[in-house]
């Protein structure tokens, strides 16, 4: 969101300066006279700040994935790429919809504006959709009386701070019509009394509102997502993440669709 603000004022100030020399200086320059050097910057820099910020706006947009929330979907280190356009178009920085395209779907890797906080961005996949009922009892998601389908596929360890292995048990996790992979390991969260994580601890369902969505990182135990802090807005989804451009440790992962 800061970055686009950026992009904004300075599209405006180069903008200004080139509307300006058209408008006032150039008629008063002798026939000839080399433009000034904050003009010549300003033409130069003006088109390509222009063509940046509407890709980067409309279009696509690039991410770097901070931490292992999501694994083995996305590692620390990614870098990704969200369509921007695949809910809707958006007015920067305001982020509301002019444009509707379509909605989130189950399954969805989404970025969006981290509710507590919007001028941070984070990832995590779409779980339940505005009405949708759901439940997660020992370790398993239901969603409208339905108990998601998992497969084991084995034990996966990573790498976490001070060098430490982590052990984990993958899944594979049948959410509609999206086919993904999950960790899970043998502890259980803390959460707040209020909060939809120990509603969950209680067996309780929860509905989720109008106008909201239900989002969980793929490494469940291991994620701070709607069970700490609650459901994501509309307002505040940024786009859909589909393709990895660039692992600079792991290089294989270049080229990957992000399912």
């Amino acid at each position: 969101m800061m970055f686009a603000l950026f992009m904004i004022v300075i599209l405006l100030v180069t903008g200004l300066i080139w509307l300006f020399d058209i408008v006032v200086l150039s008629k008063k320059r002798a026939a000839g006279a080399d433009e000034p050097i904050l003009v010549e910057y300003a033409k130069s820099f003006f088109p390509v700040i222009l063509v940046v910020f509407l890709v980067r706006s409309f279009i696509v947009e690039p991410f770097k994935i901070p931490s292992g929330s999501m694994m083995p979907t996305l590692l620390a280190g990614d870098y990704i790429l969200v369509n921007k356009f695949t809910y809707g178009l958006r007015v920067p920085i305001l982020n509301t919809t002019f444009v509707d395209i379509k909605q989130p779907a189950r399954g969805d890797v989404a970025v969006f504006h981290y509710p507590p906080d919007p001028s941070i961005d984070y990832i995590k996949r779409v779980i339940g959709l505005p009405g949708d009922k759901v439940s997660y009892q020992n370790k398993r998601l239901s969603i409208n009386g339905q108990q998601l389908a998992l497969q084991d596929v084995g034990q996966y360890e990573y790498v976490i701070s001070g060098l430490n292995i982590m052990a984990a048990t993958q899944y594979r996790e049948q959410l509609g019509s999206v086919q993904h992979d999950i960790l899970m390991h043998d502890v259980q969260g803390n959460y707040d009394a209020d909060a939809i994580g120990a509603k969950f601890a209680n067996n309780e369902e929860i509905t989720v509102p109008a106008g909201h969505y239900l989002a969980m990182g793929d490494n469940r135990d291991n994620s701070s997502d709607s069970r700490v802090w609650g459901f994501v807005p509309e307002r505040n989804l940024v786009g859909k993440a589909f393709f990895i451009w660039m692992n600079f440790d792991q290089g294989t992962r270049i080229g990957s669709v992000i399912r």
